[in-house]
């Protein structure tokens, strides 16, 4: 079952999965399988008021964020991907990116931003590429695979990505 986009015009941020993984192609929600780190971090880093569960992913376009993914094609492991396979998914995501103006595009995954995009020294954080009007920003992967950013780091680097957008923080509780 193919994974269907959270898109909107001028949306806050869009987020940029690398590719499907099997589970989440099966069940077709996005980030399905328990090791996936994404929908914590987006609580903790003040995107979402709270954890959200797969099958909320449409709750993402109230706040002004959207999701997609680069490739389409589902893997067990992002690795899978053909250089190839990753150039043709940033053409097609850049499509996707002048149609529905985002203001920022969050891309999941380092290796993979390099690969599509040919911009070898990349690093996590604001990039010089501007697709259109829309900024770029490349966070770590939330997969559980990615032991360079553990879950405390991961929700740091996307709360940097929220304050640059000069979004609220919704993580927070009213004090009592």
């Amino acid at each position: 079952m193919p994974l269907k986009d959270l898109l909107a015009p001028e949306l806050d941020v869009l987020f940029c999965g690398i590719n499907p993984g099997l589970t989440s192609a099966a069940v077709g929600m996005p980030f399905a399988t328990r090791g996936n780190r994404w929908w914590t971090a987006l609580e903790k880093s003040g995107f979402t008021p709270r954890v959200l569960a797969p099958a909320e992913a449409d709750a993402l376009l109230t706040w002004g964020l959207g999701l997609t993914t680069m490739v389409r094609r589902p893997t067990t492991r992002a690795a899978e991907l053909s250089r190839a396979e990753l150039v043709a998914g940033a053409a097609s995501l850049t499509d996707r990116v002048l149609t529905w103006q985002p203001r920022w595009l969050a891309v999941l995954a380092v290796a993979a931003f390099r690969t599509g995009y040919g911009w070898p020294g990349s690093t996590v954080g604001e990039q010089d590429l501007r697709i259109g009007a829309t900024r770029v920003w490349v966070l770590p992967s939330p997969s559980g695979l990615n032991a360079h950013f553990p879950p405390r780091r991961l929700s740091k680097e996307f709360a940097r990505l929220r304050r640059a957008a000069a979004l609220p923080d919704r993580s927070r509780r009213p004090a009592r």
